[in-house]
């Protein structure tokens, strides 16, 4: 529907297992990056 550009993506460290990942943000220095697989264990649990 829509030409958009790819998101741009940036290289980081995730903060618990540390591996290489790449995020949708720059990373802000002093905030935890988490990849994929450690950000879903850190994600608040949904309240209904």
């Amino acid at each position: 529907m829509y030409d958009r550009p790819p998101k741009e993506k940036h290289k980081a460290i995730c903060s618990d297992c540390k591996k290489e990942c790449e995020v949708p943000f720059k990373p802000t220095e002093g905030r935890p990056v988490y990849c994929r697989d450690c950000f879903s264990k850190h994600k608040p649990a949904k309240r209904y």
